[in-house]
C-alpha cells in the first residue's frame, strides 16, 4: 500500500480508465443474484410466473431494505425451474463478468434453491452449471468455481442436507462450503455441523459475518466454524483486537462495497471502513454480490472505490492478487491467475 501522506497529482481520466481496464478476481457473487432483470423477466413469461411486487416500473429489483430484498431474491428465484435454467443463468452471468473484465469469480450455488436439497437433483443441477461454465470459459476466458451454501433463515437441518450435497459433489469445480441469508436469525455455532462436514470433505470454509451483526458475529464464525474467509466482516472494524486478529492470522474478507451503501449498512461510500481495514493490515478483496440489486458492476465498483478513497493502479492490482491468492482453487489455477495479474 501506498503512503497517503505522500502528495501527488489528482487521479486522471487516463489512470482512472487504466484501473476500470484491469483484469479481475471476485470472490463474492450469488449467482440468482447476479441474474439480470431482464433474464428473470423473460423467463417468468416463457413460465407464465406472475412476478408483480418484483420489478420497479423502470425494471429493476423492487426492494427497500434488507428484509424486503430476501424477500424479492427469493421470489425471482421461482422462475428458476430445473438445471436448464441454471445453464442459462450461468451463461448470462458470465457474460457480465467478461464484459467488466473479470477472469476468475467464485459464485454461491444452493442446493436448497438447485433441487430443494435432493442430492441427485442437485448434482444434476450442479453438471448443467458446470457445463455452461466451461463452455463460456472457452468462449469468454472467464473461470468459474462453485461454492455450496446453506441458507441460514432455512435453519440448521437444511444446511445439513446442503451440506451433504456438498461434500458428495466436492472435486476440483465444487471448491468451497459457506453460509448466506439472514445474518440475524439463529447463530453461527447453530451450523457447526456442517461446517464441519463440509470440512471433512476437502473443501474450504467461507461465510456471511458481520454485515448486520457486529463484531461479535466475525468473532463466532471464526471461533465455531473455523472459516478462512469472511462475507462482507466490514463491522469487525468496530473491535481493532478483532481487526489485528483477522490481519494476524490472515483472514480474508470477501467486502461487496456497493452493496453495503446500497442496503444502508453504512450511508455513503466515504464512511465504508474497507480502507481502513486495509490499512490496518487486513486482507480485503472487492466483489458484487448481488449486482444488477445493487446497481454496480466489478467496473463500478473499482471506480467508485479509486474516485472515494484515491486508490490507483498498484491498489488495484494487489487486491486482485490477494484474492487470487485468497481463491478457493486449485494451485495450477491459481498460478495461472497470478500470471495473468502481473503488471509490466
Amino acid at each position: 500500500m501506498r503512503d497517503r501522506d505522500t502528495e501527488r497529482a489528482p487521479l486522471s481520466e487516463e489512470e482512472l480508465d487504466g484501473i476500470l481496464r484491469l483484469p479481475k478476481v471476485e470472490l463474492h457473487l450469488h449467482i440468482e443474484g447476479a441474474a439480470p432483470p431482464a433474464f428473470i423477466r423473460g423467463l417468468a413469461k416463457e413460465k407464465s410466473v406472475n412476478l408483480s411486487g418484483v420489478f420497479r416500473a423502470d425494471g429493476s429489483y423492487d426492494f427497500r431494505d434488507f428484509a424486503r430484498f430476501l424477500e424479492v431474491y427469493e421470489a425471482a428465484t421461482t422462475v428458476l425451474r430445473g438445471p436448464e435454467d441454471y445453464a442459462r443463468l450461468t451463461t448470462a452471468v458470465l457474460e457480465q463478468c467478461a464484459e467488466n473484465g473479470v477472469i476468475y469469480a467464485e459464485t454461491f450455488l444452493s442446493p436448497d434453491f438447485c433441487g430443494g436439497g435432493d442430492l441427485g437433483a442437485w448434482r444434476e443441477y450442479l453438471q448443467a452449471i458446470r457445463e455452461a461454465a466451461d463452455a463460456a470459459e472457452a468462449r469468454m476466458g472467464v473461470t468459474l468455481r462453485g461454492i455450496v451454501t446453506c441458507v441460514r433463515h432455512f435453519g440448521p437441518d437444511k444446511a445439513k442436507a446442503a451440506a451433504r450435497c456438498a461434500a458428495e459433489t466436492a472435486d476440483d469445480w465444487l471448491v468451497g462450503f459457506g453460509m448466506g441469508g439472514d445474518e440475524t436469525r439463529g447463530q453461527q455455532g447453530d451450523f457447526a455441523y456442517s461446517f464441519d462436514m463440509a470440512r471433512e470433505a476437502g473443501l474450504r470454509l467461507t461465510t456471511h459475518a458481520g454485515e448486520w451483526r457486529g463484531p461479535k458475529e466475525v468473532r463466532a464464525a471464526l471461533d465455531d466454524l473455523r472459516v478462512e474467509r469472511i462475507g462482507h466482516g466490514v463491522r469487525a472494524i468496530e473491535d481493532l483486537g478483532l481487526v489485528d486478529r483477522l490481519a494476524e492470522d490472515g483472514i480474508v474478507l470477501e467486502v461487496c462495497p456497493g452493496s453495503n451503501v446500497s442496503l444502508g449498512v453504512y450511508p455513503k461510500l466515504s464512511d465504508h471502513p474497507i480502507r481502513a481495514l486495509r490499512d490496518r493490515g487486513v486482507t480485503v478483496t472487492v466483489s458484487t454480490d448481488d449486482p444488477p440489486f445493487f446497481h454496480t458492476t466489478m467496473r463500478d465498483e473499482y471506480r467508485n472505490l479509486a474516485r472515494t478513497f484515491d486508490w490507483r493502479e498498484e491498489d488495484f492490482v494487489q487486491i486482485a492478487q490477494d484474492a487470487a491468492r485468497a481463491a478457493f482453487c486449485d494451485d495450477a489455477t491459481r498460478a495461472r491467475l497470478l500470471k495473468l495479474l502481473e503488471r509490466p
